[in-house]
């Protein structure tokens, strides 16, 4: 029996619409100013931390291969058929961001949207689908 904790998982998707909310707004008014700048860089690290942590979750409470860093999570879960492969490039490009928004922020662009502002919407949208769907596939109600 698995014991893989919903309630946690359905915190953090609960998130991702008003994350993708955020980039579509940024995108539609985006003047390159600094406020703007670090609200795209602090929507694209929590877009990064959901993914990661509902990742982790799946991986533990599913018992599937530990994963050795934040691309593998998603490599794992990919592998486990929990999001159609097709999210598999975007998901891991973006977890590929955190490094440059967590550790080299100094030589980030804030004055340029980011082209993942225009997809990552709908890229989170499909992720929190496709994640719901799987548990209820797996687990039932």
């Amino acid at each position: 029996m698995y014991y893989v904790n919903r309630e946690q998982i359905a915190v953090r998707l609960a998130a991702l619409p008003g994350v993708g909310e955020a980039l579509r707004a940024l995108r539609a008014e985006w003047n390159g100013g600094l406020i703007q700048g670090l609200a795209q860089e602090r929507a694209l690290y929590l877009a990064i931390e959901i993914v990661t942590d509902v990742g982790s979750y799946l991986i533990d409470g599913f018992i599937m291969r530990d994963a050795s860093s934040y691309e593998d999570i998603v490599t794992v879960i990919a592998g486990e058929g929990v999001f159609p492969e097709a999210l598999t490039a975007p998901l891991l490009e973006l977890v590929q961001l955190r490094r440059p928004l967590a550790q080299d922020y100094f030589d980030w662009k804030r004055a340029e949207l980011h082209r993942f502002a225009a997809e990552l919407p709908d890229t989170l949208a499909a992720f929190k689908q496709a994640v719901e769907a799987y548990l209820l596939r797996e687990l039932g109600e």
